[in-house]
């Protein structure tokens, strides 16, 4: 899998997430049968698919990354503390940006949870 895959499915996960939490707000918004509806929950939809697809995502990255470097060192054991300290900080970065989507995830549920 090349790494333009990695960040169009990243990137389509932030937009699926950014799109939840800009409708959820006019979903909930209704008054009467229609809130209690289907309509109610395109939030956590929304949430979920883009939560998922980041996910997915970043453990492609990040196993895509892992075998590189696993490679390298079996290539040259002697580099292993140079390719090892090359590899922590987008490793690092991926993890981070996961994480992040994971939060916004959550927020986009607590925040739009009926009382």
């Amino acid at each position: 899998m090349r790494a333009g895959t990695l960040r169009r499915v990243t990137i389509a996960g932030l937009l699926a997430i950014a799109v939840a939490s800009i409708f959820s707000p006019a979903l909930m918004a209704q008054e009467g049968a229609a809130a209690t509806g289907d309509r109610a929950v395109w939030h956590l939809l929304g949430a979920a698919l883009g939560l998922g697809m980041i996910v997915i995502g970043a453990g492609l990255g990040i196993g895509k990354l892992a075998a590189a470097a696993a490679e390298g060192i079996a290539r040259q054991p002697s580099a292993a503390a140079q390719i090892t300290g090359a590899v922590n900080l987008p490793l690092f970065l991926l993890e981070g940006v996961a994480i992040l989507a994971e939060v916004f995830a959550l927020l986009i549920v607590l925040l739009n949870a009926r009382p």
